[in-house]
């Protein structure tokens, strides 16, 4: 990815990169090191504690929530786009009414604010 976009790295000084356990290749971290990016990912059994140790769990958690909303309530698995670009469009609505439900659910007081169900007429 660096060899295709070289600026990419140059924008972003101090870079952070989070990867899963099973990328430890320490060729390609030190590499990285060397261009000033750090690399978190969690340790394996037997591996000293690494740096950024307690973000992983919270984060994960984070990441499959995203996707379980992306997936369940906005139904994006089937988005019935044909181009790239139909597939945008129908990827960026459905966010914004999530967003739009969120913030209205939070200006009325609603317990739940991120549930669309109020909204669903299907």
């Amino acid at each position: 990815m660096f060899d295709v976009e070289p600026g990419l790295l140059a924008e972003r000084p101090g870079l952070i990169l989070l990867v899963d356990k099973g990328d430890r290749d320490t060729q390609t971290e030190a590499l990285l090191a060397a261009q000033g990016v750090r690399v978190l990912r969690p340790a394996y059994k037997g591996e000293a504690p690494r740096p950024g140790q307690g973000l992983f769990k919270p984060l994960r958690q984070l990441i499959e929530s995203v996707n379980d909303t992306l997936k369940g309530q906005l139904d994006l698995e089937r988005h019935g786009g044909r181009t790239i670009q139909g597939v945008t469009v129908r990827v960026l609505q459905r966010l914004l009414a999530l967003t739009a439900a969120i913030w209205h659910n939070h200006k009325t007081g609603q317990p739940v604010l991120r549930s669309l169900i109020a909204y669903d007429h299907s």
